[in-house]
This record gives C-alpha cells, structure tokens and sequence, in this order.
C-alpha cells in the first residue's frame, strides 16, 4: 500500500511540474495573456479540470513552488543551528536561494520581466510575499518569545523579505542582500556612506 501511495505522489508531482514548466514556457512565448488555461492543459497533455486539481489559477502556474519557499523561510528560523544567530540563518537562507544562483540567471531574469509586465502576476507575487511575511514573521515571533503579533517581528520580516525582492534587479544580487543585511544588523549609522 504504501509503495503504491508513494507512486501515486510521484504521479502528481510530475503532472504538477509538467504543468508548471509548459505554462512557463508558453507564458515566455506568447505572454501570460496570450496563454488560455486550455493552451497550458493541452501542452501538458491533461484535461483542465486536472490543471484545476494540481493549481487553483492561472497565475498560481508561474509560482508553482510557492508552498516550498515558504517552508524554506519558516525552516531558516526554526532549523537553524543554536549558535546561530537568527539575521545570519536568514542572510545565509537569502544568499542560498535559487535566484542569485548564476546557472539560472537568464531563466530568472525572463521570469521577473514577465512578472513586471503582467499587471495580474505583480499583484499575484505581491500577495504571495505578504503571505510569506506573515509566516516568516510568526517563525520569528515564535523563535525569540515574542506575541504572534508582535510588530517588530513583522517588520523584520518584512524587510528580510524585501532585502531578497531589491536584490532582483541589482547587478550584484548577492552584494544587495548583504548590504540590507548589513543594515538590519547593525543599523543605519554604522553601515551608512560617509562624506568624502
């Protein structure tokens, strides 16, 4: 029985990848208003009520590992190390992630200008990243005592979410998450440039 529960997980998370990747592919090639729900189904090669079991909605095909990037905020906090401090856990989460790794630059890079000419994707991931923060922010909250609602929680995760969000268009992603977190570290006098 359970060899069969692990085939049939394996079943749905390559439907669910084909999915994503042919949405992908075709939002790249036409633009994600050119695209039906149809036209991603038929690339896939499954029906649209079996898009509909595996994403709620059209936009929800570009951000297929949203659910995966939350855990991997949540697990930063909570997973880290004793000895390590909570903004080092998450610069080294931040510095980790798939987007300042170079053999996806070009791939990225057309994701994120799709994203910014879509008015219905930038809404979409603006809403994905507000989840994130209020997740991010209870792991946090949870980690240091704090009431769930804590705002100085939420506003740390916050700012470590968009540290991640300015390094996107930045020639040197890594350099840009750095210096955001060189300014949640240690404050603005002690990083902030000086007169010449």
């Amino acid at each position: 029985m359970t060899e069969t529960m692990g085939r049939r997980e394996r079943k749905k998370a390559a439907t669910r990848q084909a999915l994503a990747d042919a949405a992908l592919e075709l939002f790249l090639e036409r633009g994600f208003d050119a695209v039906s729900i149809r036209d991603v189904a038929e690339a896939a090669d499954v029906s649209t009520t079996t898009l509909f079991k595996h994403f709620p909605g059209k936009e929800a095909l570009l951000f297929d590992q949203d659910t995966d990037v939350e855990s991997a905020l949540v697990a930063a906090v909570r997973d880290r190390a004793p000895d390590t401090p909570l903004l080092t856990a998450l610069r080294t989460h931040m510095l980790g992630a798939r987007a300042f790794r170079s053999d996806h630059e070009e791939q990225l890079a057309a994701f994120r200008r799709l994203i910014d000419a879509t008015p219905a994707l930038a809404e979409y991931h603006r809403r994905m990243w507000l989840r994130h923060a209020r997740a991010l922010a209870g792991a946090i909250a949870a980690d240091t005592g704090a009431p769930a609602d804590d705002p100085a929680c939420a506003a740390l995760a916050h700012l470590a979410l968009e540290a991640r969000a300015l390094a996107g268009p930045a020639g040197d992603p890594a350099a840009a998450v750095n210096a955001a977190f060189d300014l949640l570290e240690n404050g603005w006098e002690a990083v902030r440039p000086r007169a010449a």
